[in-house]
């Protein structure tokens, strides 16, 4: 019977502006999985609509940030000028490569703010490149129905259907509901995979895994899962990037040179900054625990 490598609980915090996240990577155990260095959970958080989230501007380097909503809005904002809204089903991938800065606003439109943040680590030749930003509506998003499971390949390929994201690494994305009972095969088209449960419980075999936390499944061969309850997944996963990466606050680099000028330039301006925005993230000081910020 197939049993996944490492099962972890998902850590919960809370953001400043009352955002609750479960942060799922990184974790001591496991860094990365293929390209994915950062996977939280935003929500769900009850409010109402005039109550707005907001995560003020900061800065990235290094990664691809992935947003997709299942219920809510957003508004993203970024040093490129950029200015969207982003509704459930529609995806938001901004590239920070050699430096970017951006904002996120959320709020409730039907009672929650309920959604996912991904870091995707760059190939190292990608690295330092110029950043971008880039919105994809729906229609972007490949749906496959198996039986009473419905699949949306978010970003990357898996099951046979692609989208239309552009990416910069081989690597899926996939969001997964799973009746009470069904059984999903995750395949082995990759050498990294994980499993995250969002809403319901998943059996993987006989181990037991329940909502917010993340399965690592083990590589060369296909991976049954049967929904316990209903259930609501993310599957990613891909190729391993070329070596390690670093994190050091908002910074993810393969060296830790570029993390310490990084850090540099954000505390003495040097990093773009947003039109009309006036607040701004300070640098953690000195023996401050670091609050990373979607």
């Amino acid at each position: 019977m197939t049993e996944p490598e490492l099962v972890l609980e998902a850590r919960r915090a809370e953001l400043p502006g009352g955002l609750l996240v479960r942060r799922a990577l990184p974790r001591r155990q496991r860094r990365m999985v293929g390209p994915f260095i950062f996977v939280d959970q935003m929500g769900p958080v009850a409010a109402n609509p005039e109550k707005e989230f907001t995560v003020l501007p900061h800065p990235h380097i290094g990664l691809a940030t992935l947003t997709y909503l299942f219920e809510g809005e957003g508004l993203h904002r970024d040093s490129l000028g950029s200015t969207q809204r982003l509704v459930p089903g529609e995806v938001n991938w901004m590239t920070a490569g050699s430096g970017v800065v951006h904002s996120e606003r959320l709020r409730a439109t039907s009672g929650r703010v309920f959604g996912m943040q991904i870091w995707v680590a760059l190939p190292r030749d990608l690295e330092e490149c110029a950043p971008s930003f880039e919105h994809y509506g729906t229609d972007a998003v490949a749906t496959v129905q198996d039986g009473g499971v419905t699949l949306r390949i978010i970003a990357g390929s898996l099951f046979g259907a692609r989208s239309a994201v552009r990416v910069a690494s081989p690597l899926f994305y996939v969001e997964a509901r799973l009746p009470a009972g069904a059984a999903l095969a995750v395949p082995d088209e990759y050498p990294e995979r994980a499993v995250f449960v969002v809403e319901g419980a998943l059996a993987i075999g006989a181990t037991n895994v329940d909502a917010g936390s993340i399965a690592v499944l083990p590589p060369g061969l296909a991976v049954p899962c049967r929904a316990r309850e209903a259930t609501r997944l993310l599957l990613l996963g891909g190729a391993p990037l070329e070596g390690p990466r670093h994190i050091s606050w908002n910074f993810v680099s393969s060296s830790k040179e570029r993390l310490a000028r990084a850090a540099d330039d954000w505390r003495h301006q040097r990093f773009p900054r947003i039109p009309g925005e006036t607040a701004y993230i300070p640098l953690p000081q000195d023996g401050q625990e670091p609050v990373n910020y979607p």
